[in-house]
């Protein structure tokens, strides 16, 4: 009984371990196999397909074969075939995978209006145009004063005061005795006039008949009285400043504006003014003055703004907020998103994405900024499209591949002359026939840090053949077959 229970159970894990081992071993069998396959058919795959190898420092320069950069202590690097699916085509293609991990979005050049504006804080002021100083026509005695003070405003001829002038007195007297006498009364009409009545008042004399000493000053035009210097009583002689109205017909702004924006304004320039007092109104006139004195500590410039004020509302010493809007606003302008364009400093590049996928880093020429949006003035076209985000790794990619490199050879030098020679000093490292090797020092005229590199040897430079570990000096140019030396020198120990 035991022995057939044993038995059974022998048989039954025989069939499990037959159920479930026997799958697994043949999928590890089929795994192996495909293994094989899989390593069988790469193996019988060509092998990728290298272009040309080149320095990453200077891309342009391609080499058919590997080896030591001439121009850095570095291998050089494969550039693949299939890693430009356009070969020939212009600009850098990148895959949309990469693309799509760069972020990369774009935007359409279009036409459009800019205007860029200035901002600036001001204050409101007389217009010094709009004054008028009344003066004593004749010395005399102030027989009525109204009661004004300064600060008040007056209409146009609202009484100021009455003169009493004696010496009107007997002057017009005898005027009026010899008025009729030929020749006479005209000597004696001038030497009123000499004395300072106006024809309105000798024609008053005429049509009373008798003489009239009491002269009325009037305020020639309507505004604030600026300055009020008469009171009863009180002696005034010929000439004296008694009153001065400044006028509020109109009014100036005057602003402080940043001399590198003052550059940008001109008279005439349309303006915008809002008042704290009045905040949801908008006040428009116009720069009457560019003043030329700058202010050389807060380094502006005055800003002069005229402005009408028909109801009297804008009273000196209100504060502004200006807004200038620079002439030229409605012309029509090619227009870019600000951030699509690269500046490195010696130029602006924008990259232009084409319709077959490729990227084409293109240097353009920029215009006016405004409202995050920039003018271009040459090197793209209407309709284009750019790229605004992720454009900082494609230039740099580019860079890397040498496509802007290319692109500038594509445009003829416009100086054909003999490169530039530089000069460095540095340690021998070795020699060869056609190349040496120095541990040299800064070259400031390039950029170059210090660092150890290859540098060509000129078929001339025959004469001076140094060893390793001296000391020279060299003179060398830059051409597309790299750094040069076209002559040496062994230093002194």
């Amino acid at each position: 009984m035991n022995k057939s229970v044993a038995l059974a159970l022998t048989l039954v894990v025989g069939v499990l371990i037959g159920l479930f081992v026997g799958p697994l071993i043949a999928q590890t069998a089929g795994w192996q196999s495909g293994m094989k396959q899989s390593s069988g058919h790469d193996h019988a795959d060509a092998p990728r397909k290298v272009s040309y190898w080149y320095d990453p420092m200077k891309p342009e320069v391609h080499f058919p074969q590997a080896g030591k950069s001439p121009f850095m202590d570095m291998e050089l690097v494969p550039r693949y075939a299939d890693e430009d699916t356009a070969a020939g085509a212009p600009g850098l293609g990148l895959t949309p995978v990469f693309t799509q991990n760069l972020g990369v979005k774009t935007a359409r050049v279009e036409k459009g209006m800019l205007a860029r504006t200035i901002e600036v804080s001001g204050s409101v002021a007389f217009d010094e145009h709009a004054i008028a100083l009344l003066q004593a026509r004749t010395g005399g005695i102030v027989e009525r004063a109204w009661p004004l003070a300064v600060g008040d405003q007056v209409r146009a001829g609202q009484p100021l005061a009455d003169i009493r002038v004696p010496e009107w007195f007997a002057a017009q007297r005898e005027y009026l005795v010899l008025r009729d006498m030929p020749g006479l009364g005209a000597a004696a009409r001038s030497r009123l006039l000499q004395l300072g009545m106006s024809a309105e008042e000798i024609a008053t004399v005429e049509k009373r008949a008798q003489p009239h000493a009491i002269v009325t000053l009037r305020a020639p035009r309507a505004g604030m009285l600026a300055e009020f210097d008469l009171h009863q009583g009180m002696t005034i002689s010929a000439g004296q400043s008694v009153a001065r109205i400044n006028g509020l017909d109109s009014v100036w702004v005057e602003a402080q504006t940043p001399e590198i924006e003052a550059a940008r304004l001109a008279l005439g320039d349309k303006v915008e003014v809002r008042f704290h007092a009045f905040p949801n109104q908008i006040h428009t006139g116009h720069i009457s003055a560019l003043l030329p004195e700058l202010n050389r500590e807060a380094r502006t410039v005055r800003v002069r703004i005229h402005l009408p004020n028909p109801e009297g509302r804008l009273r000196p010493g209100m504060f502004a907020q200006v807004r200038v809007e620079e002439a030229g606003a409605d012309k029509e302008r090619l227009l870019v998103p600000a951030d699509a364009i690269i500046a490195t400093g010696k130029r602006q590049v924008v990259i232009i994405a084409t319709e077959n996928g490729r990227f084409v880093p293109t240097e353009v020429k920029a215009g006016i900024e405004a409202d995050n949006r920039t003018e271009i003035l040459e090197g793209v076209k209407e309709g284009e499209h750019i790229v605004v985000s992720g454009q900082f790794m494609i230039d740099s990619e580019a860079s890397l591949r040498g496509v802007l490199a290319r692109m500038a050879s594509d445009v003829p030098p416009a100086d054909v002359s003999e490169p530039r020679l530089y000069t460095g000093t540095g340690t021998v490292k070795s020699v060869a026939a056609t190349e040496i090797v120095l541990a040299h020092g800064a070259i400031p005229e390039l950029g170059w840090p210090a660092m150890t590199m290859a540098f060509a040897l000129s078929p001339g430079q025959d004469a001076v053949r140094p060893v390793a570990g001296q000391r020279v000096r060299f003179h060398f140019r830059e051409s597309d077959a790299g750094s040069v030396i076209q002559q040496l020198e062994i230093l002194p120990e």
